[in-house]
Protein backbone atom coordinates (compact mmCIF):
# COMPACT_ATOMS: atom_id res chain seq x y z
CA UNK A 1 0.00 0.00 0.00
CA UNK A 2 1.23 3.28 -0.76
CA UNK A 3 2.96 5.35 2.30
CA UNK A 4 -0.74 7.83 3.05
CA UNK A 5 1.18 10.28 5.04
CA UNK A 6 2.30 12.70 2.26
CA UNK A 7 -2.03 12.88 0.95
CA UNK A 8 -2.93 13.33 4.71
CA UNK A 9 0.08 15.90 5.30
CA UNK A 10 -1.49 17.85 2.83
CA UNK A 11 -4.90 18.10 3.18
CA UNK A 12 -4.67 18.75 7.21
CA UNK A 13 -2.11 21.23 6.86
CA UNK A 14 -5.26 23.29 4.35
CA UNK A 15 -7.80 22.59 6.60
CA UNK A 16 -5.78 24.06 9.98
CA UNK A 17 -4.78 26.77 8.24
CA UNK A 18 -8.30 27.95 7.58
CA UNK A 19 -10.19 29.84 10.34
CA UNK A 20 -13.36 27.53 11.35
CA UNK A 21 -13.64 28.44 14.78
CA UNK A 22 -17.40 27.69 15.81
CA UNK A 23 -18.27 31.75 15.88
CA UNK A 24 -17.37 32.07 12.26
CA UNK A 25 -18.15 30.08 8.98
CA UNK A 26 -16.77 26.69 7.92
CA UNK A 27 -17.70 27.44 3.87
CA UNK A 28 -13.87 27.60 3.13
CA UNK A 29 -13.37 24.39 4.48
CA UNK A 30 -16.16 22.79 3.21
CA UNK A 31 -15.29 24.10 -0.34
CA UNK A 32 -11.65 22.39 0.22
CA UNK A 33 -12.88 19.35 1.44
CA UNK A 34 -15.56 18.68 -1.40
CA UNK A 35 -12.82 18.13 -3.96
CA UNK A 36 -10.79 15.85 -2.63
CA UNK A 37 -14.12 13.66 -2.38
CA UNK A 38 -14.29 12.86 -6.18
CA UNK A 39 -16.26 10.45 -7.16
CA UNK A 40 -18.70 10.44 -4.19
CA UNK A 41 -22.32 11.74 -4.71
CA UNK A 42 -22.08 14.81 -2.73
CA UNK A 43 -24.96 16.56 -0.67
CA UNK A 44 -24.78 20.01 0.96
CA UNK A 45 -26.69 20.72 3.93
CA UNK A 46 -26.66 24.41 4.56
CA UNK A 47 -28.28 26.60 7.75
CA UNK A 48 -26.87 29.64 9.26
CA UNK A 49 -26.50 29.15 12.88
CA UNK A 50 -27.86 31.39 15.66
CA UNK A 51 -25.90 34.52 15.00
CA UNK A 52 -26.76 34.32 11.49
CA UNK A 53 -23.60 32.67 10.08
CA UNK A 54 -23.32 30.85 7.02
CA UNK A 55 -22.97 27.09 7.97
CA UNK A 56 -22.30 23.99 5.84
CA UNK A 57 -22.31 20.02 6.72
CA UNK A 58 -21.17 17.80 3.82
CA UNK A 59 -22.93 13.99 3.31
CA UNK A 60 -21.11 12.06 0.26
CA UNK A 61 -21.66 8.44 -0.52
CA UNK A 62 -20.10 6.26 -2.81
CA UNK A 63 -21.09 2.70 -3.50
CA UNK A 64 -23.89 0.46 -2.58
CA UNK A 65 -26.55 1.02 0.44
CA UNK A 66 -25.31 0.11 3.59
CA UNK A 67 -21.61 0.05 4.59
CA UNK A 68 -19.56 2.63 7.56
CA UNK A 69 -20.37 5.92 7.68
CA UNK A 70 -17.37 8.36 9.15
CA UNK A 71 -18.13 11.48 10.62
CA UNK A 72 -15.80 14.30 11.72
CA UNK A 73 -16.43 17.66 12.29
CA UNK A 74 -15.36 20.95 10.39
CA UNK A 75 -15.42 23.81 13.69
CA UNK A 76 -12.45 24.40 16.52
CA UNK A 77 -13.19 25.54 19.66
CA UNK A 78 -11.71 29.21 20.04
CA UNK A 79 -7.88 29.78 19.99
CA UNK A 80 -7.52 31.45 23.82
CA UNK A 81 -4.46 31.27 25.30
CA UNK A 82 -2.17 30.74 21.84
CA UNK A 83 1.18 32.42 21.77
CA UNK A 84 1.49 31.79 18.30
CA UNK A 85 -0.11 31.41 15.04
CA UNK A 86 -2.83 29.25 15.68
CA UNK A 87 -3.53 28.48 11.80
CA UNK A 88 0.42 28.15 10.89
CA UNK A 89 -0.27 24.48 9.94
CA UNK A 90 3.31 23.92 10.22
CA UNK A 91 5.27 20.22 9.88
CA UNK A 92 8.08 20.14 12.36
CA UNK A 93 11.27 18.19 11.80
CA UNK A 94 9.65 15.52 13.88
CA UNK A 95 6.84 15.19 11.42
CA UNK A 96 4.13 17.14 13.81
CA UNK A 97 1.55 18.97 12.38
CA UNK A 98 0.68 21.95 14.95
CA UNK A 99 -2.17 24.22 14.79
CA UNK A 100 -5.79 24.82 16.10
CA UNK A 101 -8.09 21.68 15.25
CA UNK A 102 -5.00 19.50 13.79
CA UNK A 103 -6.06 17.04 16.71
CA UNK A 104 -9.79 18.06 17.04
CA UNK A 105 -10.27 17.26 14.37
CA UNK A 106 -9.25 18.30 10.93
CA UNK A 107 -6.13 15.57 10.83
CA UNK A 108 -8.61 12.64 11.62
CA UNK A 109 -10.93 13.56 9.28
CA UNK A 110 -7.83 14.10 6.06
CA UNK A 111 -7.04 10.52 7.87
CA UNK A 112 -10.85 9.29 6.98
CA UNK A 113 -10.65 10.47 3.37
CA UNK A 114 -8.14 9.55 2.83
CA UNK A 115 -8.49 6.13 3.24
CA UNK A 116 -11.68 6.17 1.89
CA UNK A 117 -10.44 7.10 -1.20
CA UNK A 118 -7.84 3.81 -1.18
CA UNK A 119 -10.87 1.58 -1.28
CA UNK A 120 -12.27 -0.09 -3.73
CA UNK A 121 -15.37 1.75 -5.29
CA UNK A 122 -17.72 -1.14 -4.75
CA UNK A 123 -17.24 -1.04 -0.81
CA UNK A 124 -19.81 1.49 0.27
CA UNK A 125 -18.81 4.27 2.18
CA UNK A 126 -20.43 7.41 3.68
CA UNK A 127 -19.60 10.72 5.00
CA UNK A 128 -21.65 13.04 7.46
CA UNK A 129 -19.39 16.19 7.69
CA UNK A 130 -20.77 18.26 10.49
CA UNK A 131 -20.05 21.70 11.67
CA UNK A 132 -20.71 23.51 15.43
CA UNK A 133 -19.92 20.06 17.39
CA UNK A 134 -18.33 21.81 19.98
CA UNK A 135 -20.94 24.15 20.57
CA UNK A 136 -24.58 23.22 19.66
CA UNK A 137 -24.24 20.09 17.45
CA UNK A 138 -26.30 22.35 15.14
CA UNK A 139 -24.55 20.42 12.40
CA UNK A 140 -24.98 17.05 13.57
CA UNK A 141 -28.89 17.78 13.86
CA UNK A 142 -29.23 19.24 10.15
CA UNK A 143 -27.95 16.24 8.99
CA UNK A 144 -30.09 13.55 11.01
CA UNK A 145 -33.03 15.62 10.39
CA UNK A 146 -32.47 16.56 7.00
CA UNK A 147 -30.37 14.63 4.78
CA UNK A 148 -32.10 12.21 1.72
CA UNK A 149 -28.83 11.23 1.04
CA UNK A 150 -28.55 9.57 4.52
CA UNK A 151 -32.35 8.11 4.36
CA UNK A 152 -30.88 6.78 0.67
CA UNK A 153 -28.09 4.91 1.69
CA UNK A 154 -28.95 3.89 5.34
CA UNK A 155 -25.29 3.26 6.75
CA UNK A 156 -25.35 0.09 9.22
CA UNK A 157 -22.81 1.98 11.48
CA UNK A 158 -21.00 5.27 12.09
CA UNK A 159 -17.71 5.57 12.56
CA UNK A 160 -17.09 9.27 14.51
CA UNK A 161 -13.10 9.49 14.35
CA UNK A 162 -12.71 11.74 17.42
CA UNK A 163 -9.08 11.42 18.80
CA UNK A 164 -8.76 7.94 20.84
CA UNK A 165 -5.67 6.75 20.14
CA UNK A 166 -7.56 4.44 18.29
CA UNK A 167 -8.93 2.77 20.91
CA UNK A 168 -12.62 2.02 20.35
CA UNK A 169 -15.12 4.10 22.36
CA UNK A 170 -18.70 2.73 22.88
CA UNK A 171 -20.04 5.26 24.85
CA UNK A 172 -19.94 8.16 25.79
CA UNK A 173 -21.63 10.98 28.69
CA UNK A 174 -23.55 13.90 26.55
CA UNK A 175 -24.48 17.20 28.40
CA UNK A 176 -27.65 19.34 29.85
CA UNK A 177 -26.35 23.28 29.36
CA UNK A 178 -28.20 25.23 32.04
CA UNK A 179 -28.27 29.32 31.11
CA UNK A 180 -28.83 30.73 34.50
CA UNK A 181 -29.80 34.44 34.24
CA UNK A 182 -29.97 37.15 37.04
CA UNK A 183 -31.03 40.87 36.33
CA UNK A 184 -30.65 43.72 38.42
CA UNK A 185 -31.09 47.72 37.71
CA UNK A 186 -27.74 49.38 36.10
CA UNK A 187 -26.58 52.63 37.38
CA UNK A 188 -23.74 54.46 38.94
CA UNK A 189 -22.70 51.71 42.24
CA UNK A 190 -21.75 54.94 44.29
CA UNK A 191 -25.42 56.15 44.17
CA UNK A 192 -27.00 53.26 46.12
CA UNK A 193 -30.11 53.43 43.59
CA UNK A 194 -28.87 50.32 41.23
CA UNK A 195 -29.47 47.15 42.02
CA UNK A 196 -26.81 44.35 41.54
CA UNK A 197 -27.73 41.14 39.71
CA UNK A 198 -24.85 39.36 41.35
CA UNK A 199 -26.24 39.28 44.44
CA UNK A 200 -29.32 36.94 43.22
CA UNK A 201 -26.85 34.90 41.67
CA UNK A 202 -24.04 34.24 44.58
CA UNK A 203 -26.87 32.63 46.60
CA UNK A 204 -27.65 30.43 43.66
CA UNK A 205 -24.44 29.35 43.06
CA UNK A 206 -23.78 28.90 46.44
CA UNK A 207 -26.44 26.23 46.34
CA UNK A 208 -24.57 24.78 43.28
CA UNK A 209 -21.77 23.97 44.68
CA UNK A 210 -23.67 21.94 46.78
CA UNK A 211 -25.03 20.50 43.93
CA UNK A 212 -21.47 19.91 42.51
CA UNK A 213 -20.30 18.26 46.18
CA UNK A 214 -23.51 15.76 45.94
CA UNK A 215 -22.18 14.96 42.47
CA UNK A 216 -18.98 14.26 43.97
CA UNK A 217 -20.14 11.75 46.62
CA UNK A 218 -23.60 10.41 45.62
CA UNK A 219 -23.57 6.92 44.09
CA UNK A 220 -26.53 7.24 42.36
CA UNK A 221 -25.32 9.77 40.35
CA UNK A 222 -22.39 8.15 39.30
CA UNK A 223 -21.23 5.56 37.17
CA UNK A 224 -18.49 3.48 37.28
CA UNK A 225 -18.18 2.45 33.69
CA UNK A 226 -16.68 6.47 33.25
CA UNK A 227 -13.39 7.54 34.34
CA UNK A 228 -14.27 9.78 36.11
CA UNK A 229 -17.01 8.11 37.79
CA UNK A 230 -18.49 11.40 38.75
CA UNK A 231 -20.13 13.87 36.54
CA UNK A 232 -18.94 17.04 35.05
CA UNK A 233 -20.92 20.31 36.67
CA UNK A 234 -18.79 23.11 35.54
CA UNK A 235 -20.21 26.75 35.67
CA UNK A 236 -19.08 29.99 33.90
CA UNK A 237 -19.59 32.89 35.01
CA UNK A 238 -20.08 36.66 33.04
CA UNK A 239 -21.58 39.99 33.70
CA UNK A 240 -21.05 41.00 30.00
CA UNK A 241 -18.37 43.78 30.32
CA UNK A 242 -19.70 45.66 33.01
CA UNK A 243 -17.47 48.69 34.46
CA UNK A 244 -16.75 48.06 38.54
CA UNK A 245 -18.18 51.50 39.18
CA UNK A 246 -21.19 50.46 37.66
CA UNK A 247 -24.10 47.81 39.66
CA UNK A 248 -24.40 44.74 37.22
CA UNK A 249 -27.61 44.53 35.33
CA UNK A 250 -27.55 41.33 33.74
CA UNK A 251 -25.45 38.15 35.42
CA UNK A 252 -25.44 34.91 33.53
CA UNK A 253 -23.94 31.51 34.95
CA UNK A 254 -23.67 28.61 32.30
CA UNK A 255 -23.35 25.55 33.73
CA UNK A 256 -22.24 22.43 31.75
CA UNK A 257 -23.93 19.01 33.75
CA UNK A 258 -22.69 15.86 31.75
CA UNK A 259 -24.12 12.49 32.64
CA UNK A 260 -23.95 8.86 31.06
CA UNK A 261 -26.98 6.35 29.91
CA UNK A 262 -27.25 4.88 33.22
CA UNK A 263 -27.95 8.20 34.78
CA UNK A 264 -30.82 9.99 35.43
CA UNK A 265 -30.85 13.75 35.21
CA UNK A 266 -33.93 14.35 36.85
CA UNK A 267 -32.84 15.07 40.23
CA UNK A 268 -29.81 17.83 38.75
CA UNK A 269 -32.47 19.28 36.64
CA UNK A 270 -34.92 19.45 39.82
CA UNK A 271 -32.35 20.90 42.20
CA UNK A 272 -31.05 23.71 39.53
CA UNK A 273 -34.56 25.07 38.93
CA UNK A 274 -35.86 25.04 42.61
CA UNK A 275 -32.90 27.07 43.70
CA UNK A 276 -33.03 29.43 40.39
CA UNK A 277 -37.23 29.81 42.02
CA UNK A 278 -35.83 30.65 45.37
CA UNK A 279 -33.05 33.25 44.16
CA UNK A 280 -34.75 34.77 41.18
CA UNK A 281 -33.05 33.20 38.70
CA UNK A 282 -34.23 32.56 34.78
CA UNK A 283 -33.08 29.14 33.84
CA UNK A 284 -32.94 27.38 30.41
CA UNK A 285 -31.76 24.35 29.45
CA UNK A 286 -30.51 23.11 26.07
CA UNK A 287 -29.91 19.53 25.64
CA UNK A 288 -27.17 18.19 23.08
CA UNK A 289 -28.62 14.44 22.85
CA UNK A 290 -29.22 11.38 24.50
CA UNK A 291 -25.75 9.29 25.86
CA UNK A 292 -24.19 7.22 23.30
CA UNK A 293 -23.82 3.59 24.67
CA UNK A 294 -23.66 0.43 22.59
CA UNK A 295 -23.43 -3.00 24.66
CA UNK A 296 -20.10 -4.38 24.81
CA UNK A 297 -20.97 -7.09 22.94
CA UNK A 298 -22.13 -5.25 20.05
CA UNK A 299 -21.18 -6.56 16.36
CA UNK A 300 -19.98 -3.14 15.10
CA UNK A 301 -18.22 -2.49 18.64
CA UNK A 302 -16.85 -6.09 18.08
CA UNK A 303 -15.62 -5.74 14.98
CA UNK A 304 -13.86 -2.36 16.02
CA UNK A 305 -11.95 -4.07 18.87
CA UNK A 306 -10.82 -6.75 16.31
CA UNK A 307 -9.20 -3.77 13.93
CA UNK A 308 -8.05 -2.29 16.53
CA UNK A 309 -6.40 -4.52 18.42
CA UNK A 310 -7.17 -2.58 21.72
CA UNK A 311 -10.76 -3.15 24.51
CA UNK A 312 -13.14 -0.85 23.95
CA UNK A 313 -13.81 1.59 26.45
CA UNK A 314 -15.93 5.11 27.53
CA UNK A 315 -15.18 8.70 27.78
CA UNK A 316 -16.54 11.35 29.69
CA UNK A 317 -16.30 13.88 26.78
CA UNK A 318 -19.36 14.49 24.18
CA UNK A 319 -18.93 13.74 20.06
CA UNK A 320 -21.95 14.29 17.73
CA UNK A 321 -22.57 10.80 18.06
CA UNK A 322 -25.27 11.89 20.52
CA UNK A 323 -27.14 12.92 17.81
CA UNK A 324 -25.78 10.67 15.00
CA UNK A 325 -27.00 7.48 16.79
CA UNK A 326 -30.43 7.66 15.72
CA UNK A 327 -28.99 7.47 12.45
CA UNK A 328 -27.15 4.04 13.22
CA UNK A 329 -24.89 2.61 15.91
CA UNK A 330 -21.92 4.66 16.52
CA UNK A 331 -18.31 4.07 17.63
CA UNK A 332 -15.65 6.73 18.62
CA UNK A 333 -12.48 6.20 17.55
CA UNK A 334 -9.77 7.78 15.91
CA UNK A 335 -6.27 8.73 15.97
CA UNK A 336 -4.31 11.61 17.96
CA UNK A 337 -4.40 12.48 21.40
CA UNK A 338 -7.68 14.36 22.87
CA UNK A 339 -5.56 15.42 25.78
CA UNK A 340 -3.67 18.09 23.67
CA UNK A 341 -7.09 19.20 22.00
CA UNK A 342 -8.69 22.18 23.38
CA UNK A 343 -5.81 23.90 24.78
CA UNK A 344 -2.43 26.32 23.40
CA UNK A 345 0.01 24.53 21.12
CA UNK A 346 -2.79 21.36 19.89
CA UNK A 347 -0.90 19.65 17.82
CA UNK A 348 -0.93 15.92 15.99
CA UNK A 349 1.94 13.23 14.86
CA UNK A 350 1.56 12.51 11.07
CA UNK A 351 2.58 9.33 11.66
CA UNK A 352 -0.67 8.77 13.88
CA UNK A 353 -2.86 10.10 11.46
CA UNK A 354 -0.86 7.55 8.62
CA UNK A 355 -1.83 4.49 10.93
CA UNK A 356 -5.32 5.09 11.27
CA UNK A 357 -6.02 4.28 7.25
CA UNK A 358 -5.08 0.78 7.46
CA UNK A 359 -7.88 0.48 10.27
CA UNK A 360 -10.51 2.61 8.60
CA UNK A 361 -9.92 0.60 5.52
CA UNK A 362 -10.19 -2.92 6.72
CA UNK A 363 -13.29 -2.17 9.13
CA UNK A 364 -15.13 -0.49 6.31
CA UNK A 365 -14.19 -3.66 4.02
CA UNK A 366 -15.46 -6.09 7.29
CA UNK A 367 -18.72 -3.71 7.90
CA UNK A 368 -20.64 -3.63 4.54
Amino acid sequence: MTDPTAAIADLTRDLVALDSRSSVSNLPVADRIEPELRGFEIERIDYQDAAGVAKRCLVAHRGGPGGIAFSGHMDTVPDTGWQDDPWSARIDADGVLHGLGSTDMKGPVAAAIVAARGLPDTVPVTFLITTDEETTKLGARAIAERSALVRAVRPKGILVVEPTGLQPVRGHRSHILFTCVATGVQAHSAKGIGRNANWALIPFLAEMKTLFDRLLTDKSLQDDAYDPPFSDFNPIIDNHGTAINVTVPVATARIKFRYSAKIDPTPVRQAVREAASRHGVMVTEAEEGAPPELPSDHPFVRACVEVSGQPATTAPFGTDASVLQTIAPSVIMGPGDIGVAHRPGEAVKLSDLAAAVPMFQALATRWT
